[in-house]
């Protein structure tokens, strides 16, 4: 129906074009409005708030059917949108004078299309969310040529290079390098047949001369790894003396890949000003009459369309000329009349921790101790451990001194101990999570001071944020402490066996002792945080699948997005691809059947949720409603990308971080509403069919609490009074039915 309703759009488009004509860059356009409201499709010319420019069809606050839109900063975009997003044909320019002209997709460059840099490099194909991605050729501004296969914006599997020299390479690529087997081909008549890695001949290959000679060997640019056999042909100009590390040193040097230009500005990454919103969004030119009585435009400032509207309603006749349906009518209008959702922009969290905080000191501790144990010169880890590395014993005191010592740096704090719990497994933790040494010092221990977050959390904990978003540190107990060392070799042995594992990532454990009167300990873990993204995270929930104390009880005025929501606060239902969804309940299910043996409880989904189509103001559009089997034109089909969930390397939102299982994932989230009248609280509400486009992130957390006699007395108490399946508190097995049957209900397959 989409297809209809757009071929409708362009064919008005086309005939209102031809009756207005202007040699200016910008036409003003005309009007068609329905009596001030914009939930009908209309032509519109608006100068946005911040200055930025659009001019083209306008339905429900948001650009939507033919458009151009014009960025203060000199981007341009024409082409078709849907609902405020680009999506279909297109060209957008840049103003260094680069230019992409082809598909669009929920705002990326997705599809067939056309991109020339402003240094004069083209290249035609295959995109995937602003990346090349497929098959396509690239026309580099030396002369250069490369046709083949793309991954993620770089040369990756089967291609032909060209220089412009005649040298060619057929062969394999990887992340945009010679990797493989493949074929280089001199302009004189020379050629390698062979193995090659990092862009270099590697491993078993033949080096062939033009008159027929030939060497034979395994290839390496270490020469004490290189041999081989050089056979002549019989030509008296056969190179005799001719030495294998010439191929490296000689041969190569006109071999060397052009770089592609770099984008400086994706179109996802464009933001349309004041879209959506109320006052910001009424169209510029208004309704007047002539001396005849006739409808006609002017704008804001009295200047005077060319375009008099005589189809009898002041606009389109959506039903009559459009080729709409009744049914189609009724859906553009049922959706203005929803009560909109709105979200608040996020801050910054925490209060940063400067001298005169009362737990600056620690922080400096807490530093030093980082860059001392990860800068510590040690073997690189092995990821196959032995057991004695878990032993709860293996640990590492250290002293600080403020003046210094033969292996610790002076510092301005009072003197301190600094405890390493399993320092050879947590490096390899880190190992295991691709975490880079020098980054996590960097993240933790550099110029930027820590943020300590406004209040601790329910078990007393506090909680402090790296300055990047990268990592969290929690303060911990002891008991909370020794239940992870028990739990650590089973920990270890889950995440290495299932690299998509929800379960949280610890990256070290550790201890400050403070020396002198208070004797004062101070156990914390660091963590990774689930929301470090560059996507806003507008609502936040804890799940766990229990009701009794599971409401934050805050009005929809009131809800930040740092308010960290709960069961009976959650209104919606999460529609994860298919394939994502299956993984997701393999995943689900191994992760708690590890908890359960582990006589863990008490653990919670942790679900950020960043909504796709928000405006200025606030209100966030749904992507499509249901309602007796009707749709917006923004159904999932044209509204998202449909990629294959299972190869991470496939999927990807953004150039700098990849989707995984519960990180930077497309969804869609289904508004859901509780009935009021059950005695029992209603743990998922009833579907509504309206559907808004998200990218969610999620992960299981606090996994450190086990079933110990206090929780077995908190059950036995709590039971008296309440129903007993709903208190968080239960015995594991039935903790991890009770999760699993909940979250299964939460996130379901988007069918």
């Amino acid at each position: 129906m989409s297809r209809e309703i757009n071929k409708a759009w362009e064919a008005r488009v086309r005939k209102s074009s031809t009756k207005k004509r202007a040699n200016s860059t910008f036409t003003q356009m005309s009007v068609a409005h329905v009596d001030d409201d914009e939930s009908a499709l209309c032509q519109v010319e608006k100068i946005l708030p911040n200055g930025d420019f659009y001019t083209g069809q306008w339905l429900d606050s948001f650009p939507h059917g033919q458009g151009k839109y014009l960025w203060t900063d000199g981007c341009m975009y024409v082409g078709e949108w849907i609902t405020g997003s680009t999506m279909g044909k297109g060209r957008f320019s840049w103003p260094s004078g680069a230019t992409y002209e082809g598909e669009f997709k929920s705002g990326y460059m997705n599809g067939k299309g056309t991109y020339i840099g402003s240094s004069g490099d083209t290249y035609k194909g295959s995109w995937v969310m602003n990346l090349k991605h497929g098959q396509g050729t690239e026309s580099y501004p030396n002369g250069d040529f490369y046709d083949g296969e793309w991954k993620k914006g770089l040369q990756n599997g089967q291609g032909r290079y060209q220089w412009n020299n005649g040298n060619q390479y057929i062969g394999q690529w990887k992340k945009g390098v010679l990797c493989g087997n493949g074929t280089m081909m001199w302009d004189n008549g020379n050629r390698y047949d062979g193995s090659w890695e990092e862009g270099l001949p590697k491993g078993n290959g033949t080096f062939r001369w033009s008159d027929g000679s030939f060497y034979v060997g395994d290839w390496s640019q270490d020469p004490e790894e290189q041999n081989g056999t050089y056979y002549p042909s019989s030509s008296s100009d056969s190179p005799m003396d001719w030495d294998p590390q010439n191929l490296y040193t000689v041969e190569l040097n006109d071999c060397q890949i052009f770089p592609c230009e770099n984008v400086a500005i994706y179109p996802s990454q464009k933001t349309l000003s004041g879209c959506g919103g109320e006052e910001d969004n009424r169209p510029l030119l208004k309704k007047r009459t002539d001396g005849s009585g006739r409808p006609r435009w002017t704008s804001e400032d009295g200047r005077m369309s060319s375009y008099s509207c005589n189809d009898g309603n002041d606009g389109f006749d959506l039903g009559r000329k459009s080729g709409f349906s009744a049914m189609d009518i009724h859906c553009l209008s049922s959706r203005s009349s929803l009560p909109r959702l709105r979200v608040k922009n996020p801050k910054r969290q925490g209060v940063t921790i400067s001298k005169g905080h009362k737990n600056y000191e620690l922080m400096l501790n807490l530093q030093l101790g980082i860059r001392h144990s990860v800068g510590r010169p040690a073997p690189t880890p092995s990821l196959d451990l032995k057991s004695s590395a878990f032993d709860p014993k293996e640990k590492v005191w250290t002293r600080f001194p403020p003046e210094g010592s033969k292996h610790t740096p002076p510092h301005p704090t009072c003197e301190f101990r600094w405890k390493d719990y399993c320092p050879v497994v947590f490096r390899a933790l880190r190992k295991l999570f691709k975490v880079d040494p020098a980054d996590y010092m960097i993240s933790i221990c550099g110029d930027d001071a820590l943020r300590e977050l406004s209040s601790p959390g329910k078990s007393g904990s506090f909680f402090y944020l790296t300055n990047d978003d990268r990592y969290m540190i929690k303060t911990m107990k002891k008991a909370e402490v020794k239940v992870f060392l028990r739990m650590l070799p089973a920990y270890y042995k889950h995440v290495r066996a299932f690299e998509n594992t929800l379960v949280t990532k610890f990256f070290g454990l550790h201890c400050v002792k403070l020396t002198g009167t208070a004797q004062k300990k101070v156990r914390f873990v660091i963590m990774g945080n689930l929301f470090c993204s560059q996507y806003a995270i507008h609502r936040c929930f804890d799940l766990k699948g229990s009701t009794f104390g599971r409401t934050t009880d805050k009005p929809e005025s009131e809800i930040e997005p740092t308010t960290t929501l709960k069961d009976l606060d959650l209104n919606f239902i999460f529609r994860l691809q298919k394939s994502w969804f299956q993984e997701f309940c393999r995943q689900v299910d191994r992760d708690c059947d590890f908890l359960e043996h582990e006589r863990i409880m008490d653990y919670s989904m942790l679900v950020g949720v960043h909504f796709k189509e928000t405006t200025a103001a606030g209100a966030v559009t749904p992507s499509c409603i249901s309602s007796a089997g009707c749709y917006t034109p923004t159904g999932l089909e044209d509204g998202m990308p449909r990629l294959s969930g299972v190869d991470v390397d496939n999927l990807f939102v953004d150039p700098s971080r990849w989707i995984q299982l519960g990180v930077n994932m497309p969804a869609r989230a289904e508004m859901t509403v509780r009935k009021s009248s059950s005695e029992t609280p209603q743990l998922v509400g009833e579907a509504t069919g309206e559907f808004y486009d998200i990218i969610i992130f999620f992960g299981i957390i606090d996994i450190l609490q086990d079933y110990d006699i206090s929780k077995k007395l908190e059950h036995a108490y709590k039971s008296f009074q309440y129903d007993p399946t709903s208190i968080s508190a239960v015995d594991p097995r039935q903790y991890s039915k009770r999760f699993r049957d909940f979250i299964f209900r939460v996130f379901v397959d988007d069918t």
